[in-house]
């Protein structure tokens, strides 16, 4: 479980004002209503595991909290505040939200170095010395510090997920956002990237992590949210959940998902 720090209440707890908030969101792609009426909220040092089948719209609640997609109804609010629709605020906004991809999205031009120093640099104008001293520090963090001088593709696929994990940390967010970060990787490399996350959440990072990696969400997660077809159809422990999974949908998504 992940640590908090005592000057919070734990996470989920009554008295824990929600980090994140979705309430009511409801979102369309033309005809297709992906998110219907969907409402969370995730305490800070919180980590939340979203968990279901393809097309649940998973990847796209997890999109509208940093504002990647805009929503048709409801609100989303970051510590208070609700999400920004342009200009400085928004770019507060994507500093304070880390994401991570199921592609790294790294800049084939740049170094693993200035991957990571070029938001603090240009976005919060840190000196360029005090980014890199930084930068070095994270990359020694996720374990690719001696990897620093080289391009992205030089690099493993686990290599390069872990660059983009220090690329987001370098801005200090608030809370960090993973959409499905082992998806594109050789078996042989999850461990790497699940490990950092693993470590980050330990460190009480507030994740909100979209996976199919059911080791990760039974050992990590504070809570499991389950969706499928744009609903949240359960939110429990993961000791719940796994056990005693309440809807037929959950029961017959792990039933698939757990014998493989």
């Amino acid at each position: 479980m992940t640590q908090t720090t005592s000057a919070l209440p734990p996470a989920g707890s009554p008295g824990a004002r929600p980090l994140v908030a979705v309430e009511g969101v409801q979102k369309h792609f033309g005809d297709l209503h992906v998110l219907k009426d969907v409402d969370l909220s995730v305490a800070a040092g919180e980590v939340v595991v979203v968990l279901g089948p393809s097309g649940s719209g998973k990847s796209t609640l997890c999109r509208t909290i940093n504002r990647l997609e805009t929503i048709d109804e409801g609100e989303i609010r970051i510590d208070g505040e609700p999400l920004p629709t342009s200009g400085p605020g928004l770019a507060r906004l994507r500093s304070e939200v880390g994401m991570v991809f199921q592609s790294f999205n790294l800049f084939a031009h740049k170094t693993v170095l200035e991957n990571v120093t070029v938001a603090p640099i240009k976005v919060k104008k840190v000196p360029r010395k005090e980014a890199e001293a930084r930068a070095m520090e994270l990359l020694e963090r996720v374990g690719v510090a001696d990897q620093a001088r080289k391009l992205p593709a030089q690099l493993s696929g686990g290599q390069q997920q872990r660059v983009a994990i220090a690329r987001s940390l370098a801005m200090a967010p608030k809370v960090m956002l993973f959409d499905e970060p082992t998806s594109a990787l050789d078996p042989e490399m999850i461990n790497e990237v699940i490990e950092v996350m693993t470590g980050l959440a330990k460190d009480g990072m507030t994740m909100i992590v979209v996976t199919h990696e059911m080791g990760f969400a039974r050992r990590t997660a504070d809570r499991v949210v389950f969706m499928d077809a744009g609903r949240i159809l359960e939110v429990a422990p993961p000791e719940d959940f796994f056990a005693h999974p309440r809807t037929e949908r959950a029961q017959d998504f792990l039933a698939k998902i757990l014998q493989h």
